[in-house]
């Protein structure tokens, strides 16, 4: 049997899950998926659009929270400059015009970076929630492939109910096999 980190792999390389997703899987629950998304082709569409979701999500995210932490920067430096011309009008009354004309720049420089914090905050915390829904989703996704594990046992147990031998231990060894 492939270890956990194979099947990961290769749900990874074939479907697109990434591995931080199928990480609280079990190597058994990997490989269940893998057949599971092999056998049907609608399981597979969904997948993908959620692994591209995520991954877009993730990229959105990782975006936002860059752009976010350089508008903080500069808005820290912005303010200890404008500290420093405070300080520096108080010590030079002769270039007091000049100094002023920069703290207004300066100010202006101040509210714009504050809002553009703002909106990129408002931005991340929309993809925190988006992808909050997107693990709910992925829940859902499992208790579908749960939904179909255990329509096929059922399924299974009502064909073993016929007489004939051969059949039943045709479909005893499928159904040991698709359930691991």
């Amino acid at each position: 049997m492939r270890s956990k980190g194979e099947l990961q792999n290769l749900l990874k390389e074939q479907y697109g899950v990434n591995k931080n997703i199928s990480q609280d899987l079990t190597a058994e629950e990997c490989l269940n998926l893998l057949q599971v998304l092999g056998q049907e082709p609608s399981a597979v569409k969904l997948v993908e659009a959620f692994s591209q979701k995520n991954a877009s999500l993730g990229y959105k995210n990782s975006f936002f929270s860059r752009m976010r932490n350089n508008a903080e920067k500069k808005l820290e430096a912005t303010k200890a400059e404008y500290r420093q011309l405070e300080a520096s009008i108080q010590d030079i009354e002769a270039s007091k015009q000049a100094l002023m004309a920069r703290k207004e720049q300066l100010e202006q420089e101040t509210a714009s970076l504050a809002s553009e914090v703002k909106t990129l905050s408002d931005r991340n915390t929309e993809l925190v929630n988006v992808n909050d829904q997107l693990k709910k989703d992925n829940k859902q996704l499992k208790n579908i492939v749960d939904a179909i594990r255990l329509r096929l046992a059922h399924d299974t147990n009502e064909l073993l109910k016929y007489e004939d031998n051969e059949l039943q231990k045709a479909l005893i060894r499928l159904f040991r096999w698709t359930l691991g």
